[in-house]
């Protein structure tokens, strides 16, 4: 099975820049897309022309803001939104399939926001998620994937030293949660085959980032420990664009 996550960034925006066919390339069984930024048909009215695809969307209850979609080339058993614990505040940034051998979660983590003004808003919901997640992993194995707004680790951002509890993404406690993650039984797929690799996911659209490689590894597929060793790879692939935010990918036998 090879899944895809994204985030987008507005998903109206990506469709004009070469999004539909870059999937095509990639051809996915499951894509789930972060930051979609529209309601749900709008979502769906976009992507009909991935017709190998289900298609499901979670849009926030603000317009134009946050939204998760999942793309399946089978079926999944079950479709669950964010009408849980987790997303209190209505902003479309989970979505669950149930597969018969494992759950995959969609998340669009919230951002601490520019002043951090959001971090204490952070901290619980990652609480609340990883709870979710080890709830679902009560019946079957967890994949999560998305963007989890978190460099872990010095090597997962350029500039490490000057962004350190000043920059969303890279405060002590949105780390903490992370390492929650990591030390609850779930493993970050990419560090464990590339444990050495400098890799980015997002790049600001400012000073050129992209071009210069300022970027931040903030997208993660984070998998039960029981899954790993049915992973065939897990990538990052900088070279699709679109969006502030790359592609990445995972391929498990499942």
């Amino acid at each position: 099975m090879h899944i895809i996550s994204w985030n987008v960034n507005g998903i109206r925006a990506t469709v004009k820049k070469d999004f539909i066919e870059s999937v095509k390339k990639m051809n996915p069984d499951i894509l789930c897309l972060q930051e979609t930024k529209a309601e749900n048909q709008d979502v769906e009215n976009v992507l009909l022309p991935l017709s190998d695809y289900f298609i499901y969307s979670n849009s926030a209850d603000r317009k134009g803001y946050s939204g998760t979609a999942l793309l399946c080339k089978n079926k999944p058993l079950k479709i669950i939104d964010s009408e849980n614990d987790v997303d209190q505040d209505k902003e479309g940034r989970i979505i669950c399939a149930e597969y018969p051998n494992f759950y995959l979660v969609n998340v669009y983590a919230p951002n601490a926001g520019q002043l951090l003004e959001r971090l204490d808003y952070k901290k619980n919901w990652n609480s609340r998620f990883l709870a979710y997640l080890k709830e679902l992993e009560k019946t079957k194995p967890v994949i999560a994937c998305g963007d989890f707004n978190v460099a872990h680790r010095p090597i997962d951002l350029k500039n490490d030293k000057t962004n350190y509890n000043k920059t969303a993404g890279y405060t002590q406690i949105e780390i903490d949660g992370m390492d929650a993650m990591l030390n609850s039984g779930f493993v970050d797929s990419f560090r464990y085959f590339h444990p050495n690799e400098v890799a980015y996911t997002y790049w600001s659209y400012r000073f050129n980032s992209r071009a210069k490689n300022v970027g931040w590894r903030i997208d993660y597929f984070l998998i039960s420990e029981r899954l790993i060793n049915k992973v065939k790879f897990a990538n990052i692939h900088s070279n699709f664009y679109g969006s502030d935010h790359c592609p990445i990918s995972l391929k498990v036998d499942l």
